[in-house]
C-alpha cells in the first residue's frame, strides 16, 4: 500500500511539474535600444553636466527570463566613445563590453549590438566600462527571473553616489594627495582634533610611521542616490507583505550599510547566486555587489530601508507601504581616531601590516573597524578590539546586532568543481594613499602581462590584502568559489570584497575562451592599476578585437594617465608656487620664486624622476636650476661652498626620501660641484582648514607659512622667506 501511495505521489508530482513547465513561457529575443547620451541633471539647485542612457540616470531596468536571448542594441550619441559590460553575466567573450580588450569601443555616432543567450537567473547591472563614464551616470539594473518563477512581490533599488566635480578632477585631486574631501568629509584628524579627543600622541604614531590620516572613503559625494533620488517611496506594499529586494550597489567607490526599520533583513542571493537564506540586522553591501533580500512590512505605515555610505557622510532610502512613517535610527558618525590607533598598531614602519601575531583573518568575520562604530562600542566606552591586535573580540554579533559576513552564505545546492589540474596564484593587493597607487604584487596593470590559463584548470587564488582599504575585486565572466567553511556547497559569487589584512581564497573552473579582466571595481583603483587580465591559451581569435597587442596596450594606458597640479602663491613679497605632471611612477615639477626688486630677485628649480618601492618614498631625478639675485658679497653653505654669481644655471641630480612625520630629505649636488641636503614638509594639518608648511636647507635658507583654505581653490596664506621675509596674501591652487 505504502509502494502504490508513493507511486501516486511521485506521478502527480511529475504531473506538477509537467503542468508547471507547460505554463512557462517560451525562450524568446528580447530587444532593447540603449540611447548613450549627455543631459543635465538638477540637485539641490545645481545644475550638472551627466551622462544618461535612454535620457535617464540610471538607465532602464532591463528584465529577461532565463534562456531568453538579449539583443541589446547601444546607440553612441555622444561626441566620444563609450561602450557597456554587462556585470555579472556569462556571455561569450566578444560581448563583455571591456573597450579593446574583449569588444570594440563604440565610436561617436555608432550603434554596436550586444546579443548573447541568458543562461542563468538572478540580480544583476550594466555600466560603461570606458574611463570614468560610470561615474557621470552610466548604468542600470538587469533582472533575469527563472522561467518558472510566481509572481512575487519585489523592488529593484540601484544604489549610487554623486559628485558635482568632473571624474577627472576627482581622480586628479586623488593622485595630488589634496585633503579637500576630507575637508568637506570632517575627517582631515588634524593636531588640533586630535589634541580635543585626547589622542595627540596616536596622531604623531601615525605620521611617524608615514601614514596619512584614517580614511574609510576615497571621495566626498555630495548625494548618495536609490534609483537617481534622494529618496524613493513604494507605497503599494500593505501589512503582512514579504517583498524581495534586489540591491545593487551601483556606485563608483561608496560602501553602502543597510538596515530595515521594519524589522530583520533576510539574505537570500548574492552576486545573481541563490544562497541559503540567513536572518542579519545589518549588512554592508560592497561597490559592484548584488544582494537579493527579503523583509517583511510589519503593519499599514511606511517604513524605512535605510542605505548609509560606510564613512556616514550621507544616505539614501527607500520607503515601503504607506501611512505613519517609521524611519531607520541613522548610523552614528565614525570615531576616526579609534581607528587611526587601530591603524597603528597594524601597520609597519616600512608600510607593510603587520601579521606577526599569526591571526588568519577571512571572509569579513572580524571587521577591524568595529572600533570606529560608536553603534557597538559606544561613545565612551573602550572599543571591543586591543590596538598590539590581541584579545581581539570582534565578531559578526557585536552589540547584539548580527551583521553578516561571507562566512554566513551558503549555496543552496553542491558548487564543487570538475576534476583538472589547479593553478595556484598568489595575489598581495598593494598601493598607498599617499600618491594614490593601487596595484598586485606592487604592479599595476600596464606593468604586468596577461596571466595565461588553460580550459580545464582549476584557477585557485589566495589573495592577501595589504593595504589598508577594502577592495572588491570583481571577475569578468565567471563565476568564482569562496572557500569559506562551507565545504562543498561555498557560495558562488563575481564580486570578492577582501579586508585590509585579510586572507581570503577564491577558484573557478577554466571553462572560457579569450581575456578577462579582474580587478577592484572601485572605479578609481581600477584605474590606478590595481588589476590583472587572465587569457586562455590557444584561444579562437576575437572578431572585436583585430590586433590584440594594440589592444592591450589602449587598455595598459589608464593606470599611465597623467594628471596635473599647480599652486601659484600671490603676497606681498612676491610670488611662489608649483607646477607637477605625473602618473604612477614618474613626475616632472617646476617650483619658482619671485620677488618685486633685484635684491629678492628670481629662481626656478626643476625635478624630472621615477619613484621606487611599494610605498613610493624613494625618488631619484635629475633637474635644473636657474637663479638670479643681486649680492653685494659671496654666500657660503653650510659645507664652506661659495656662490659668487648674481645668475647661476645649474643642472643637478638628486635623491627625495620621505622620512617619518612625513618629512622629505633631498640631497643633491649640481654641474658645478655645490651640495645641497634639505628638509621640507607641506600641509601639516594644524586644524580642519589650517596648514603648515616649512623648509630648510645647507645653503642657510628656510621657509615657514600658513595657508587658510577657504575653497578647493583659494586660500589665504603667509610665510616668512629667508630671502624676501614676511608676506601675506592669497594661493590658487588647481
Amino acid at each position: 500500500m505504502k509502494a502504490v501511495l508513493l507511486y501516486i505521489t511521485f506521478m502527480s508530482l511529475c504531473s506538477v511539474v509537467a503542468a508547471q513547465a507547460s505554463l512557462a513561457p517560451a525562450p524568446k529575443v528580447v530587444r532593447y535600444d540603449l540611447y548613450v547620451g549627455d543631459t543635465m541633471v538638477n540637485y539641490s539647485g545645481k545644475t550638472k553636466h551627466a551622462l544618461a542612457i535612454n535620457g535617464t540616470i540610471p538607465g532602464p531596468t532591463l528584465h529577461f527570463t532565463e534562456g531568453d536571448t538579449a539583443e541589446i542594441y547601444v546607440h553612441n550619441t555622444l561626441k566620444e566613445e563609450t561602450s557597456i559590460h554587462w556585470h555579472g553575466l556569462l556571455l561569450p567573450n566578444q560581448y563583455d563590453g571591456v573597450s579593446y580588450l574583449t569588444t570594440s569601443p563604440v565610436k561617436a555616432g555608432q550603434t554596436h549590438l550586444y546579443k548573447f543567450p541568458l543562461i542563468q537567473h538572478g540580480t544583476y547591472w550594466y555600466h560603461s566600462h570606458t574611463m570614468f563614464q560610470e561615474q557621470s551616470g552610466m548604468y542600470g539594473a538587469i533582472v533575469i527571473h527563472k522561467r518558472t518563477e510566481t509572481n512575487a512581490k519585489e523592488y529593484t533599488l540601484l544604489l549610487s553616489d554623486w559628485t558635482d566635480m568632473h571624474p577627472h578632477t576627482v581622480n586628479r585631486y586623488l593622485h595630488n594627495a589634496n585633503d579637500w574631501f576630507a575637508i568637506k568629509k570632517g575627517s582631515v584628524q588634524s593636531y588640533s582634533e586630535a589634541i580635543q579627543h585626547k589622542h595627540f600622541s596616536t596622531k604623531v604614531t601615525n605620521e611617524w610611521k608615514r601614514m596619512n590620516a584614517m580614511d574609510v572613503s576615497d571621495v566626498y559625494y555630495e548625494r548618495f542616490l536609490t534609483n537617481g533620488k534622494a529618496v524613493a517611496e513604494q507605497p503599494q506594499f500593505k501589512a503582512g507583505d514579504k517583498v524581495r529586494l534586489r540591491v545593487i550597489n551601483g556606485s563608483s567607490s561608496t560602501y553602502f550599510w543597510l538596515h530595515y526599520a521594519g524589522g530583520k533583513i533576510t539574505v537570500v542571493a548574492n552576486d545573481g547566486a541563490d544562497v541559503e537564506p540567513v536572518e542579519v540586522d545589518r549588512l554592508l553591501v560592497g561597490v559592484s555587489e548584488t544582494y537579493d533580500v527579503m523583509v517583511t512590512i510589519p503593519d499599514n505605515m511606511q517604513y524605512e530601508f535605510m542605505a548609509t555610505a560606510e564613512d556616514r557622510t550621507g544616505s539614501t532610502s527607500l520607503w515601503l507601504g504607506q501611512g505613519m512613517k517609521m524611519p531607520a535610527k541613522p548610523l552614528p558618525r565614525l570615531k576616526y581616531f579609534e581607528g587611526m590607533k587601530m591603524m597603528n598598531g597594524m601597520m609597519k614602519m616600512n608600510g607593510d601590516l603587520d601579521t606577526s601575531d599569526g591571526m588568519q583573518m577571512t571572509n569579513q568575520q572580524m571587521d577591524m573597524n568595529t572600533v570606529m562604530y560608536p553603534e557597538i562600542t559606544g561613545d565612551d566606552t573602550p572599543a571591543p578590539m586591543q590596538h598590539d591586535m590581541h584579545g581581539m573580540q570582534m565578531d559578526s554579533t557585536a552589540g547584539d546586532l548580527v551583521t553578516l559576513n561571507y562566512g554566513m552564505l551558503k549555496a543552496p545546492e553542491k558548487t564543487t568543481l570538475p576534476e583538472g589540474p589547479v593553478k595556484l596564484l598568489h595575489f598581495e593587493l598593494t598601493g598607498n594613499m599617499n600618491r594614490y597607487v593601487w596595484s598586485i604584487n606592487n604592479k599595476t596593470v600596464s606593468e604586468t602581462d596577461k596571466i595565461l590559463i588553460k580550459k580545464g584548470e582549476i584557477v585557485r587564488i589566495v589573495l592577501y590584502n595589504n593595504t589598508m582599504m577594502r577592495h572588491p575585486m570583481h571577475l569578468h565572466g565567471h563565476f568564482f568559489r569562496v572557500l569559506n567553511g562551507q565545504g562543498e556547497y561555498s557560495p558562488l559569487k563575481t564580486v570578492l570584497d577582501i579586508m585590509p589584512m585579510e586572507t581570503d581564497t577564491i577558484e573557478f573552473a577554466a571553462t572560457e575562451s579569450g581575456d578577462w579582466f579582474f580587478h577592484c571595481h572601485i572605479l578609481y583603483h581600477m584605474m590606478s592599476g590595481m588589476g590583472r587580465v587572465f587569457s586562455y591559451e590557444n584561444s579562437p581569435p576575437n572578431p572585436e578585437v583585430p590586433d590584440p597587442a594594440m589592444a592591450y596596450r589602449m587598455l595598459k594606458k589608464d593606470d599611465r594617465m597623467l594628471h596635473t597640479m599647480a599652486r601659484v602663491g600671490l603676497e606681498s613679497t612676491g610670488s611662489d608656487g608649483e607646477i607637477m605632471v605625473a602618473n604612477t611612477r614618474y613626475r616632472l615639477s617646476t617650483e619658482w620664486r619671485l620677488g618685486l626688486n633685484d635684491r629678492h630677485g628670481y629662481e626656478s628649480e626643476s625635478h624630472f624622476g621615477r619613484y621606487f618601492g611599494k610605498m613610493q618614498w624613494l625618488f631619484p631625478y635629475v633637474g635644473w636650476d636657474i637663479r638670479y639675485r643681486k649680492m653685494d658679497e659671496p654666500e657660503k653653505n653650510l659645507f664652506g661652498q661659495k656662490n659668487t654669481k648674481d645668475f647661476r644655471q645649474v643642472f643637478h641630480v638628486g635623491l627625495e626620501y620621505t622620512l617619518p612625520m612625513l618629512i622629505v630629505a633631498d640631497a643633491s649636488v649640481d654641474t658645478d660641484g655645490r651640495l645641497r641636503f634639505q628638509l621640507m614638509r607641506d600641509d601639516v594639518p594644524v586644524t580642519k582648514r589650517l596648514r603648515f608648511s616649512f623648509m630648510v636647507n645647507t645653503d642657510k635658507e628656510y621657509m615657514a607659512g600658513f595657508r587658510y583654505i577657504v575653497t578647493k581653490n583659494f586660500a589665504f596664506s603667509t610665510h616668512y622667506d629667508s630671502d624676501m621675509g614676511l608676506g601675506a596674501g592669497i594661493t590658487l591652487s588647481y
